[in-house]
C-alpha cells in the first residue's frame, strides 16, 4: 500500500525512479493509464512505468482534448496515480497551459503531485490530437525558451520535448526543431503522428544519443508497431496513452445497453469484474488490517434463482 504506510514508500522520487527506467537496457514500455484502478491494474501485469494521456483524460471527463482542462485537475489525476500504483508516471503537459511562467507553474504541480516525467508540444491553443488534421504550431524558438523554463523549474522530473512539425512543416522541420529543444535542455524527445517504419528509423538517426518517445495509439496515422520493433527502430519509450480508457468505454456502452434491453445486469455479469476481483485490486482487506476498528468484510454470495 503505497499511499498509506510510510514504510512502502519509494525512496527516491518519481523523477529518479523515471530516469532509472530510461537508463535500463530495452525499451520503456508505458501504457496508459487514465485513474487509480487501471494504473494499479497496469502495474499487476508487470509493467514498472504508467502514461498519463491528456486525451484519455479528458474523455473520462466528457470533454475534448483542446487544452480546456487546468493545471490543478490533471494534478488530481497525477496524484491518484501515483499513490495508488507507486509507478513513476509520464505525463501529458500539452502546450504548458501558457507561456513560460505557467510552464514553470506546470512543472512544479506536476512534480509535487508525484509525477516523474512530463511532456509539453509545440502546438498553439486550441490544440489538438497528434493524429489529426489542422494543428497549429508556435515558433521554434518560442516552443525552446518553453522547454528552457521547464528545465529551471524541474527537480528531478524529467522533461520531453513533443513536436508535431512532421505532420505540419515537414520532416526535416521535425528534426530540426526536435535538435533545437535538445539544446534548450529537453531530456527526451517525442516526435508525433510519425506514419512509417522508414520515417521512424530515419528520426531516430537524425536526432542519435537522446531517448526517443514512440506514440502507439490506435486509430492514428501510426501503424501497429510491436515494443520491440519501435526498440529496434532506436527509440527507448513507448506509450499507448488511450488503449486503456478505450476498452472500458467500449465494455460500458455494451454494459448500458444490455440494461436497456433485457431490463437488468443478468446477461452482462459474466463479463465483469466480481467484488471478490474489485476488492483484491484495490487492497481493501490491506486497507481494513490497519485499523483494528474495521471488521474485515465478508464478501457475500450472489444468490441463484431456483
Amino acid at each position: 500500500m503505497p499511499y498509506l504506510l510510510a514504510s512502502d514508500l519509494p525512496t527516491e522520487s518519481a523523477g529518479k525512479r523515471f530516469r532509472a527506467g530510461l537508463e535500463r537496457p530495452g525499451i520503456f514500455q508505458l501504457p496508459g493509464a487514465h485513474n487509480g484502478q487501471s494504473a494499479i491494474q497496469a502495474r499487476n501485469a508487470g509493467f514498472d512505468g504508467l502514461y498519463l494521456s491528456g486525451a484519455a483524460m479528458t474523455a473520462s471527463m466528457g470533454l475534448p482534448d483542446l487544452g480546456i482542462i487546468t493545471v490543478d485537475e490533471v494534478a488530481f489525476f497525477i496524484r491518484q496515480i501515483a499513490r495508488s500504483s507507486g509507478l513513476p508516471l509520464l505525463v501529458d503537459g500539452d502546450t504548458g497551459y501558457g507561456e513560460a511562467l505557467n510552464v514553470m507553474h506546470m512543472v512544479r504541480t506536476f512534480e509535487d503531485a508525484g509525477a516523474g516525467a512530463v511532456h509539453l508540444e509545440d502546438q498553439i491553443l486550441p490544440k489538438k490530437c497528434g493524429h489529426l488534421n489542422g494543428k497549429n504550431l508556435v515558433s521554434a524558438m518560442d516552443m525552446a525558451t518553453k522547454v528552457a523554463a521547464a528545465k529551471k523549474a524541474a527537480r528531478d522530473i524529467v522533461i520531453v520535448a513533443r513536436t508535431d512539425a512532421a505532420g505540419v512543416e515537414g520532416f526535416d522541420a521535425a528534426v530540426d526543431r526536435a535538435k533545437l529543444y535538445v539544446e534548450a535542455g529537453a531530456d527526451a524527445i517525442f516526435p508525433e503522428a510519425l506514419n512509417t517504419r522508414e520515417m521512424f528509423e530515419k528520426f531516430a538517426k537524425a536526432v542519435p544519443n537522446v531517448p526517443l518517445l514512440a506514440n502507439m495509439t490506435e486509430f492514428g496515422k501510426t501503424p501497429f508497431y510491436t515494443a520491440t520493433e519501435f526498440e529496434e527502430m532506436g527509440y527507448k519509450m513507448v506509450i499507448w496513452p488511450v488503449s486503456s480508457l478505450r476498452v472500458a468505454n467500449k465494455a460500458q456502452a455494451e454494459l448500458y445497453a444490455s440494461i436497456k434491453e433485457h431490463g437488468g445486469t443478468h446477461k452482462y455479469v459474466d463479463r465483469m469484474q466480481t467484488r471478490q476481483e474489485l476488492y483484491d485490486t484495490i487492497g481493501l482487506h490491506d486497507f481494513e488490517e490497519l485499523d483494528a476498528s474495521i471488521i474485515k468484510t465478508i464478501v457475500p454470495v450472489m444468490p441463484q434463482e431456483g
